[in-house]
């Protein structure tokens, strides 16, 4: 199954990690290679959502802060990322899950 390859949808994502500084980038790319790569990805670094068939998050923590990049898999190992945010509290917002959730629906419908 593997290696994966690591696609985008739409240009959520390529902004979101404009935004960011080089070496968060950095850690993010560390964290996709890893994905792309190792044939069981730890939890650490990418789970499902709960109670949402197919969405799933990877996650990334740089010093103290921690980013979330929304995904899901399509013909199996083919990884499409959504968009991402920093996480500023304990819960993932509904609002981000709700975002990544239309984004994966539109990609699925085209």
């Amino acid at each position: 199954m593997v290696p994966r390859k690591i696609s985008f949808y739409s240009n959520h994502f390529q902004t979101f990690y404009a935004s960011l500084g080089l070496k968060v980038q950095s850690k993010i790319d560390d964290v996709l290679e890893l994905i792309a790569t190792v044939e069981i990805v730890p939890s650490k670094f990418l789970r499902q959502i709960e109670g949402k068939k197919g969405l799933f998050e990877i996650r990334v923590e740089y010093s103290s802060n921690i980013y979330r990049i929304f995904c899901c898999f399509d013909k199996g190992n083919l990884v499409i990322l959504f968009h991402g945010f920093q996480k500023k509290s304990q819960k993932t917002p509904k609002e981000e899950i709700e975002k990544a959730e239309k984004l994966k629906d539109e990609y699925f419908k085209r």
